[in-house]
């Protein structure tokens, strides 16, 4: 369980870096990118659970 979190809690941190990084007009838009990595993490880890 601690790594499915860490995995979904390091691409929202991950994402959101890189969109800052990348040129993201405001920390709110940087934030909205960190918010669809953490979603489609969610639903990684998910689906490969046995």
């Amino acid at each position: 369980m601690r790594l499915d979190l860490v995995i979904m809690l390091g691409a929202f941190v991950a994402a959101s870096a890189l969109a800052g990084a990348l040129g993201a007009i405001n920390l709110g838009t940087a934030l909205a990118f960190g918010q669809i990595a953490f979603a489609l993490a969610a639903v990684f880890v998910i689906v490969r659970r046995p």
